[in-house]
């Protein structure tokens, strides 16, 4: 029942399910998601830094590591009944409500200063 495409975020968090561990306790569930999103997010992040301070092209590994970020994204979801779909579509709307014209530096609270970063 091998399937190339997934028509929906709900569909992605039914096919998360059947591939995680099933734990005794809900605390075990929780913490393992919790942790395992941060581990994989921090993965990411060290792909870019080897990538871009280390001229070692990593983003093959920045891929793989987005997409188990999001495999645990899901399960937290899913452990607390929450579909992604709306979680989306709410983080959409509060930035819309945020930035209505668009991001700007004032708007994020930085007093509109720009950061040159190659100055010494």
């Amino acid at each position: 029942m091998k399937k190339d495409k997934i028509t929906s975020f709900k569909e992605y968090q039914r096919l998360c399910q059947k591939t995680a561990v099933k734990f005794k306790t809900k605390e075990k569930k929780i913490f393992t998601w919790g942790l395992g999103i941060a581990g994989e997010a921090g993965d990411v992040a060290g792909c870019i830094k080897k990538t871009f301070s280390h001229n070692n092209d990593q983003r093959v590994g920045i891929k793989e590591n987005i997409g188990d970020t999001l495999w645990y994204a899901a399960m937290i979801c899913n452990f607390f009944g929450w579909n992604l779909q709306d979680i989306l579509e709410e983080n959409v709307k509060k930035l819309q409500s945020r930035y209505p014209k668009g991001f700007t530096s004032k708007k994020a609270g930085r007093g509109g200063k720009r950061i040159d970063w190659n100055e010494k």
